[in-house]
């Protein structure tokens, strides 16, 4: 299939199939479609949705963004996972304002200079939002090309990938961008999809190589297996004499950073320990059945426990990143999901 052809085979699958009614799709400027890409990194379009509107909702600009506070945009977020994303939409807000007076640069290298920001997202913003030439290769797109072209290997590896970009930027077009930025997404999304492709409804069936040798699902390669790490833990769910919970604030960057949970011990012979490290007084505890949290990168077994404390030198009012924490008047605080789980047990 020549390169004009694959171009218009595209935009006239989309359309007459593209999807046209997804929320970031109406009034598109580039605050909307950056957080709707940023959302869509390793999440689908229907948990995505709800997420994107109340996020509008709520911040409808970038300096809406910009102003909020941390906490208000991570409570935001909770459930969407990945909370690095979060923190970089935050900081990339404050300094589209702070630097760019608001406006997002519209080349390829000055918006993959601000956080979060990576050479796909870039080019989505580019191509959807100013309507520039430019090249996307997300997930869907990858599956794409490397069924299309049969190319072997796990795009996780750079010599793959390299090569995926090159095949993406051959067939970008200068014409029609943002459909056909759409488009390619759209594809990967809703025919193209990891298992039971539906290659006869597929606009590129008569040049997909993978279709040809009659195995799609062999392509992109999958990521070589490793064994997942398990990490431990308990998480106390330390309760005043008001029913309030204690609430601890991470810091800034690591695991959940930025977010507040719950304390944490080794085990519960450290939970006398560290009441007195808190400054509360124990009253009782009792073990709740263990729990498993699924990481990117390692499973968290972690056993929550109940506890009812006294907190009579008022330490935690004192903690900057301590807060009593009532379930029927919550704060406005962002939480990982597994937390917000165990806060409403």
């Amino acid at each position: 299939m020549q390169v004009a052809d694959f171009q218009e085979a595209i935009l006239s699958w989309f359309d007459q199939h593209g999807r046209g009614n997804l929320p970031w799709q109406q009034d598109i400027n580039p605050y909307r479609v950056w957080v709707s890409e940023i959302m869509l990194q390793q999440t689908q379009v229907s948990t995505v949705i709800p997420y994107f509107e109340r996020f509008m909702a709520s911040f409808p600009t970038v300096q809406a963004l910009a102003a909020a506070q941390l906490d208000d945009v991570l409570h935001h977020w909770t459930g969407l996972g990945y909370y690095a994303r979060a923190r970089n939409l935050h900081k990339t807000a404050q300094l589209v304002c702070d630097d760019f007076a608001g406006a997002f640069p519209n080349s390829i290298d000055g918006l993959c200079e601000l956080p979060g920001i990576g050479r796909s997202t870039a080019g989505a913003i580019s191509s959807i939002a100013f309507k520039i030439p430019a090249t996307i290769l997300d997930g869907n797109v990858k599956r794409v090309l490397a069924r299309f072209s049969a190319t072997e290997g796990w795009p996780g590896q750079s010599k793959v990938v390299e090569k995926l970009w090159l095949i993406a930027e051959t067939y970008t077009p200068a014409t029609r961008i943002a459909d056909y930025t759409q488009a390619m997404m759209d594809l990967g999304a809703t025919l193209c999809t990891r298992s039971s492709p539906s290659c006869g409804r597929c606009p590129l069936a008569s040049g997909c190589v993978a279709l040809a040798q009659g195995n799609q699902t062999h392509y992109p390669g999958k990521k070589p297996k490793k064994k997942i790490p398990v990490r431990t833990t308990c998480f106390l769910l330390i309760h005043n004499e008001q029913g309030e919970l204690l609430l601890q604030q991470n810091p800034p960057s690591g695991l959940w950073g930025g977010l507040w949970v719950l304390p944490q011990v080794e085990s519960e012979q450290d939970i006398t320990q560290r009441c007195v490290e808190l400054g509360l007084e124990l009253v009782d505890h009792e073990i709740q059945p263990g729990k498993r949290h699924t990481f990117s990168h390692f499973h968290l077994d972690y056993q929550p426990i109940v506890l009812n404390a006294i907190d009579r030198s008022c330490a935690v009012a004192k903690g900057d990143n301590q807060v009593w924490y009532n379930p029927q008047n919550p704060l406005s605080l962002g939480m990982p999901a597994p937390i917000v789980a165990l806060i409403h047990l």
